[in-house]
C-alpha cells in the first residue's frame, strides 16, 4: 500500500465545459487493496466520510486523497451519493496512523479505517431512510440532556515515594517523543504515576489516552480518573471506549473526544484509533498483555500502534508493567526506551511470600493439596479473603467413560467439549472453540455404560468443592461464564471490594489490575498446563500470569502468601517466581531466544489457511511458499527470508473447517516487510484458485 498523501484541495480540481469537477479517492471496507475514485461537484476535504455507489450497493467510505486526474477513464467514474459532514473530517494524524497500520499489517486501507469508526458512523442506513433524518450524531445531540457531573468520592492523594517522584519528574521533563518503560512490582503505585503524568498533560491543554487490556479493568481506573482529574479537566472530560458499550455510548465517546470536549480517553485496544486533536500523552497499562493484539480482521497490536502514534505526534508514551514483554525489556536494555523502576510497594507492606508445593507425592483432593486447604482455612479464620486461580472455565475439561474410554469430543472440532454445570436440567457440554453445545448423555454413546465421570477441573468444579470444604464462607466465581451479562463483572468485583466475598475463584480476569484490600492468600491450580506448551512464548506468559495474580495478595494486609501447586518445582519459571525475580527471568528468556534466533531477535509473519479439506489448505500454503516475489539475490545474508514448511494447526479443525499455517521469518524487519508487500499481492489470486480463506498476520503472538 503506497503512502496516502494529503493534497491541498484548493488546487486539485479540473474544469470541464465551464463547470469545475473534483475527483476524490475513497477508501472502502472491501477486501481489495485498491482505492476507488469518484466525482464530486464541490471540494470535499480529505478525511470526510461519504456515501458512494459500489456495484449494486451503497457504502460509507473515507476520502483519502484528491487526485488531479482519476485512475480510470472519467466516463467510468460515478458520482458521490452523499457527503457526511455531521462530524469533522478525520484529522491528518489519524489518516497517517491508519495508513501505517494498513501498510505494516498488509491490509487494505478501507479495512483499517472503516471498522475503527463507531458502527453508526459507517452504516448507510443511519443516514438514508425515513428514520435517518439528520444522522446519528444529530439525533444523539438532540437526545442528550445537559450533562450532570458523575459524583465521585474524593480520592486521597498519597504522598509519592522517591521512586514514584523520580518517574513523575522524568515524564514531565520529556519534550518530544520518548518511549518510557515504567517497570514496577505489583502494588508499587504505577497508577499514581499515571495520574500525575496525566495531570501535567491536562495542565498543558493536552488530551491523554489511557489504554487498558481488558474491559473489566476500566471501572476501577475510571473511578480514579474521575476522582482525581475532573476538577482539572471538567465533569465531562472523561470518555470511555470499549467493545462492551452500546453503539450510542461508543458514538458519544468518539464524538466528544474528536470535538475536544473530552480530554481523557480511557479504553481497550480499539481506543488507539480514537481521533484526538490535542493528544499529548499516551499511557499503556499492563503493556505485556496479549489482549492488546487483535485476533481477527486487522490483527494489530494496540501497544505497538501506540508507540508509532506517539512517535508520529512527537509526544511521550508510557508503557507500564510488573512483567514487561521480553520485546519491551530488550528495547529498554539496549537503551531504546527510558526505564524507570518502582522496586517496592507503595504501601508499607512486603511482597507476598511465594511457596511451591510439590504435588508429585501428595494425596490430592479435587485438585487441592492439604497445604493449600489448610492455608485457606487459616486466612478465613483471620477474616481475610483468599483467591483460588485456575485459568480454565467450566466444570471439567472433558467427560469420560471409564468402561470403554469414550471422551466428549466436539463433532465439529479436533477438541473436547467441556462440561458446564447449571441447574439439574441444564448441565451441558460446550466446545470453547466453535460454541457447539449438547446435552450431557445419560449413558456412554459407544458402550451404553452409565458411569460417565468428569475428568480434570474448571472454575465451576473448584467453586463447588470450596463451598463443600468451607460451608460458612461466601464463595464467588469470576470468569467468562459468570460475567456474560452487561455489568455483571463490575457487580461481582464490587462485592469482592465491599467484603461480601470470602473465597474468590477466578480465571485470568482476576489476575491483574485489581487492588483487593483484604486479600491475604492466592492459591494457584493447574499452572503446569502451560509449562510445556508448543508456543515458545508459553514460559513468558506463564511467568507473567503467575506474577500478576501473585501480586493481588497482601497489598493491604501483612504477610501475604502465594501457594503454587506444581509437579515441576525445579523449573526456571517457578524458581524465578520464588524471588519475584522478573529481571533474572527476562535475562534468561532473552538469552534462550537469542541462541535460537527467535523474537525479539527475529521478525515473523504467519500465513494461515482455512478450507473444508486439510489437503486444500496445505496445498495452498505449499504453492504460496513457491510464489515468485522479489529476486532472492536482492536480499543480503543478514536480511534473508525463511519460509518454513506448512503444518496443520494444533487444533486443526474448528467448526468443520480445517486449518494450517506457514511461518515466515527474517532477522531484518524492513526486509520482511518488503517481502510481505510483494507476496501479499499474489496471495489473493492464489486463494481464489485454491478456494481457501487465508489470513496474513504480522508479528503473531501464537504459533
Amino acid at each position: 500500500m503506497s503512502e496516502i498523501s494529503v493534497v491541498d484541495p484548493s488546487r486539485d480540481s479540473i474544469v470541464h465545459t465551464g463547470r469545475t469537477l473534483f475527483w476524490i479517492r475513497v477508501a472502502l471496507d472491501v477486501p481489495l487493496l485498491a482505492l476507488f475514485d469518484y466525482r464530486a461537484i464541490a471540494v470535499i476535504p480529505v478525511g470526510t466520510r461519504v456515501i458512494v455507489p459500489f456495484g449494486r450497493r451503497k457504502l460509507v467510505g473515507i476520502v483519502v486523497a484528491l487526485p488531479v486526474t482519476p485512475a480510470l477513464d472519467p466516463r467510468q467514474i460515478k458520482n458521490v451519493d452523499q457527503v457526511l459532514d455531521d462530524t469533522p473530517p478525520m484529522p491528518p494524524d489519524w489518516l497517517r496512523l491508519a495508513s501505517f497500520a494498513a501498510r505494516y499489517y498488509q491490509r487494505p486501507l478501507g479495512e483499517v479505517m472503516l471498522p475503527a469508526l463507531p458502527p453508526s458512523l459507517r452504516k448507510v442506513t443511519a443516514y438514508q431512510g425515513k428514520r435517518s433524518a439528520g444522522g446519528p450524531v444529530q439525533r444523539m445531540d438532540n437526545r442528550r440532556k445537559k450533562s450532570v457531573a458523575n459524583p465521585a468520592l474524593p480520592d486521597p492523594h498519597p504522598e509519592l515515594n522517591a521512586e514514584q517522584a523520580a518517574a513523575v519528574d522524568a515524564i514531565a521533563a520529556v519534550q518530544g517523543h520518548t518511549t518510557i518503560l515504567l517497570y514496577g512490582v505489583t502494588g508499587s503505585g504505577k497508577t499514581e504515576v499515571y495520574l500525575h503524568a496525566a495531570q501535567a498533560a491536562l495542565g498543558r491543554g493536552q488530551q491523554v489516552l489511557f489504554l487498558v487490556p481488558e474491559i473489566n479493568l476500566t471501572p476501577q481506573l475510571e473511578a480514579s480518573l474521575r476522582a482525581r482529574l475532573t476538577d482539572l479537566a471538567g465533569p465531562d472530560a472523561l470518555a470511555v471506549m470499549h467493545s462492551g458499550l452500546a453503539d450510542g455510548e461508543r458514538l458519544q465517546a468518539w464524538v466528544s473526544i474528536q470535538r475536544g470536549t473530552a480530554r481523557i480517553m480511557l479504553g481497550t485496544r480499539l481506543a488507539i484509533f480514537a481521533p484526538m486533536p490535542d493528544l499529548g500523552l499516551i499511557i499503556v497499562d499492563e503493556e505485556h498483555d496479549t489482549s492488546y493484539k487483535q485476533q481477527d480482521g486487522l490483527r494489530y497490536s494496540a501497544r505497538d500502534l501506540a508507540i508509532w502514534r506517539a512517535r508520529d505526534r512527537n509526544i511521550p508514551v508510557v508503557l507500564g508493567s510488573a512483567t514487561p514483554s521480553l520485546e519491551t525489556w530488550n528495547h529498554a536494555e539496549r537503551g531504546h526506551y527510558q526505564r524507570y523502576t518502582l522496586a517496592r510497594r507503595a504501601r508499607a507492606v512486603e511482597l507476598p511470600k511465594v511457596r511451591l508445593v510439590d504435588t508429585r507425592r501428595l494425596a490430592m483432593k479435587e485438585g487441592f493439596s492439604p497445604h493449600l486447604i489448610t492455608a485457606v482455612g487459616e486466612r478465613l479464620a483471620r477474616g481475610e479473603q483468599a483467591l483460588i486461580f485456575i485459568n480454565r472455565r467450566g466444570y471439567a475439561p472433558v467427560l469420560n467413560c471409564a468402561s470403554c474410554g469414550w471422551v466428549s469430543n466436539c463433532p465439529r472440532c479436533t477438541a473436547y467439549t467441556v462440561l458446564h454445570r447449571g441447574s439439574a436440567r441444564h448441565n451441558h457440554l460446550q466446545c470453547h472453540h466453535c460454541g457447539y453445545q449438547a446435552r450431557v448423555p445419560r449413558a456412554c454413546p459407544d458402550c451404553g455404560d452409565q458411569d460417565l465421570k468428569p475428568m480434570g477441573r474448571g472454575t465451576q468444579r473448584v467453586e463447588e468443592h470450596l463451598a463443600e470444604l468451607f460451608p460458612a464462607a461466601r464463595v464467588a466465581r469470576i470468569d467468562a461464564d459468570s460475567t456474560r451479562l452487561k455489568g455483571s463483572a463490575a457487580a461481582l468485583f464490587a462485592k469482592v471490594h465491599a467484603g461480601e466475598v470470602d473465597l474468590l475463584v477466578g480465571t485470568q480476569m482476576v489476575a491483574k489490575g485489581h487492588d483487593f484490600s483484604n486479600l491475604g492468600l492466592v492459591g494457584v491450580l493447574n499452572a503446569d498446563a502451560m509449562l510445556f506448551a508448543q508456543d515458545f512464548r508459553a514460559p513468558e506468559r506463564l511467568f507473567a500470569q503467575l506474577m500478576q495474580v501473585a501480586g493481588r495478595a497482601g497489598r493491604h494486609v501483612a504477610g501475604g502468601e502465594v501457594i503454587i501447586q506444581t509437579d515441576y518445582p525445579e523449573q526456571a519459571v517457578y524458581q524465578a517466581l520464588l524471588q519475584h525475580d522478573y529481571s533474572g527471568f527476562a535475562d534468561y528468556g532473552l538469552a534462550e531466544r537469542k541462541a535460537v534466533g527467535l523474537p525479539p531477535y527475529a521478525f515473523q509473519a504467519l500465513l494461515t489457511a482455512e478450507a473444508r479439506e486439510l489437503s486444500a489448505a496445505l496445498a495452498f500454503l505449499s504453492q504460496a511458499r513457491s510464489l515468485p516475489t522479489q529476486d532472492p539475490e536482492s536480499f543480503s545474508t543478514a536480511s534473508a527470508i525463511t519460509l518454513y514448511d506448512p503444518v496443520p494447526l494444533r487444533v486443526v479443525r474448528v467448526a468443520n473447517i480445517e486449518r494450517a499455517q506457514l511461518l515466515v521469518e527474517s532477522a531484518n524487519r524492513p526486509a520482511l516487510q518488503a517481502f510481505l508487500a510483494a507476496w501479499s499481492l499474489a496471495l489473493g489470486n492464489l486463494a481464489r484458485e485454491c478456494r481457501v480463506r487465508y489470513n496474513l498476520e504480522v508479528d503473531p503472538l501464537e504459533i
